[in-house]
């Protein structure tokens, strides 16, 4: 397994690549919401909503931590959702995205931070926003939709997007 040295020169991106990227992370975070609540796919007990693929994408760039934030914000005050999910549940992705940048020397661990922040917050936004109980079966239910969005969908990506790193992110010298 290859790992990288993350001790040794933090990242530098120009600030317009910076702001470039998060702008389309968090537009695609929008559109893929939407996708998925068309289809069905995020309204059910276990949800599996396409957008949270993107949260491996702090291991490519700091941008994608605002990027997906934004995203999730505004999806959730797009598609409805209560006061508590669209805080809680974006300060969860916000999270996520954090941890997995700061994983990213990790590349087997990057859905692991957004799947375990949404695991641990998720489930109580449900209860106390929405009234769904009992809050045992939403640990399981969010965990399952988790791992099949960031888990597998997400390490599809990763893996897809991980040939193409440099022309869609830049040359960022950190990266393995």
């Amino acid at each position: 397994m290859k790992t990288q040295n993350t001790s040794a020169v933090p990242v530098r991106i120009a600030p317009s690549l910076f702001l470039v990227q998060a702008a389309m992370i968090a537009a695609l975070y929008v559109v893929l919401t939407f996708i998925a609540n068309a289809l069905g796919l995020a309204s059910q007990a276990i949800q599996v909503r396409f957008s949270e693929a993107l949260t491996i994408l702090p291991y490519f760039t700091p941008a994608a931590i605002p990027g997906l934030f934004v995203g999730c914000l505004l999806s959730n005050l797009l598609t409805g959702c209560a006061l508590p999910d669209i805080i809680f549940g974006s300060l969860a992705t916000l999270i996520g995205a954090v941890l997995t940048y700061r994983l990213r020397s990790h590349k087997w661990l990057a859905p692991v931070p957004p799947i375990l922040a949404n695991i641990a917050v998720v489930p109580f936004v449900l209860l106390y926003a929405y009234g769904i109980n009992p809050l045992w079966l939403s640990f399981i239910t969010v965990g399952i939709g988790e791992i099949l969005s960031c888990g597998i969908l997400g390490m599809m990506l990763l893996l897809a997007l991980s040939r193409y790193r440099r022309q869609l992110f830049g040359n960022l010298s950190d990266l393995p």
